[in-house]
């Protein structure tokens, strides 16, 4: 898969999905910790209008956590109009933005993630394509993606496998379902549990319900 190809792809479905929200939507709670729908486009958008040298003072300002910097300007981001937000996006869709320890395929699936976090709560069906969360399941279990996005462990003991296309990993306790399910529940989405089946769900449950 064009990781560089498809991250455009998914930067312009989502400035078309956002566009699309009115007020009362867009302060619709997210399935992202506490941020509002919004503030998660502001999230998305951060990397084009957000330098380098403002992000790491802004995580000296946070005592060193670059996770309550970037929440923080993503919640000043999102008081910009929603038609800035997404021309952003569409206007940097092609752009490489650094991810320091995730890297491309981290950047890649943070779109795909997000783009559910805020469709789910508000019962709309806007997806990325099967393909796409087929290159999320490849990565998720891998060490790189255990830098902030799936903890060290939550998946020890575990066979995973998709419902609606043909992928698998790992030994053990199945959980199975839609791939966009598991990849949510995976990456700590709890509601996205209830879209899971087999004798693996429990442990996974109790594993996201300790990280959260």
């Amino acid at each position: 898969m064009d990781v560089a190809a498809r991250t455009a792809a998914n930067r312009r479905l989502l400035a078309d999905f956002f566009d699309g929200l009115d007020e009362s939507q867009l302060e619709t709670p997210s399935l992202c910790s506490a941020w509002t729908v919004r503030e998660v486009l502001g999230h998305s958008a951060m990397p084009f209008s957000v330098g380098i040298g403002r992000l790491l003072w802004r995580t000296l300002r946070a005592g060193g956590s670059i996770d309550r910097a970037s929440a923080a300007i993503a919640e000043e981001q999102a008081r910009r109009p929603v038609a800035e937000l997404t021309g952003l996006l569409r206007t940097y869709a092609g752009k490489r933005v650094p991810a320091p320890g995730v890297g491309p395929m981290g950047q890649f699936t943070d779109h795909c993630i997000h783009l559910r976090d805020c469709a789910r709560p508000l019962g709309l069906d806007t997806d990325v394509p099967l393909e796409d969360w087929r290159a999320v399941l490849d990565w998720l279990p891998t060490k790189q993606a255990s830098l902030g996005v799936v903890p060290a462990g939550r998946l020890d003991g575990l066979a995973l496998r998709a419902s609606d296309q043909d992928w698998s990993w790992g030994e053990g306790a199945e959980v199975s379902g839609p791939s966009e399910a598991l990849a949510m529940a995976l990456s700590g989405r709890a509601v996205a549990l209830a879209d899971l089946d087999g004798p693996g769900v429990a442990t996974l449950r109790e594993r996201v319900g300790r990280a959260g």
